[in-house]
């Protein structure tokens, strides 16, 4: 049994001016105001397109996350319709051979019993697999800390609306956690979109 820290990172390396320039190039299709397109002018037309609520051309642009959390924040997660998945599958993942790992809780602290308990959950998991049953049938028995992968792509509408629900005060403290690190990398990748979000 092993517990580790949940985190987030870009699953692939992005270009964040093209992606503004991206968006300028399609938002301009809708004004046939192509030939104003010029240096610096990207910025400017996402701005104008985020302040005025002008979501429909944010969908044009998208990031891809590789998070590592929990089951019950993945079920939160994926609650969010606007985007695409792809998660470690506990049916098919055989966590005898991976072990079985948890994720740290960030709003309370494990003591010797919460520590035992999972350590009794892994015993459980392998002594149903030692007899005869598939990793499907022993993952009956997996809690909600379990950790687990999961790539999420979101375009930068869903993404701000995403912020605007999982960074808020009132969220789970796991998922708020998490949200909060993915903002990092957004403001960091693409500030113009993402730089008057608050947490």
């Amino acid at each position: 049994m092993e517990l580790v820290h949940q985190s987030a990172e870009l699953r692939f390396e992005v270009n964040g001016q093209r992606l503004i320039e991206q968006i300028e190039e399609v938002a301009r299709t809708c004004y046939k105001s192509e030939d104003l397109i010029g240096p610096g002018t990207a910025a400017k037309m996402v701005m104008r397109l985020r302040d005025s609520g002008h979501g429909a051309m944010l969908e044009f642009g998208d990031l891809t996350f590789l998070l590592i959390t929990d089951r019950g924040v993945t079920h939160e997660i994926v609650r969010h319709r606007m985007a695409s998945y792809a998660q470690e599958s506990t049916r098919y993942c055989n966590y005898g051979k991976l072990g079985v790992r948890f994720i740290y809780p960030v709003d309370f602290e494990l003591d010797t019993q919460d520590l035992w308990m999972l350590d009794m959950i892994e015993k459980h998991y392998n002594s149903c697999l030692d007899r005869g049953r598939t990793p499907q049938q022993a993952r009956y028995f997996l809690p909600n800390g379990l950790k687990t992968e999961i790539n999420v792509k979101m375009n930068f509408r869903e993404l701000l609306h995403f912020f605007d629900l999982r960074c808020d005060k009132a969220a789970h403290p796991q998922m708020r956690e998490l949200a909060v690190k993915m903002l990092a990398i957004c403001k960091e990748t693409v500030p113009i979109v993402f730089d008057e979000v608050d947490t």
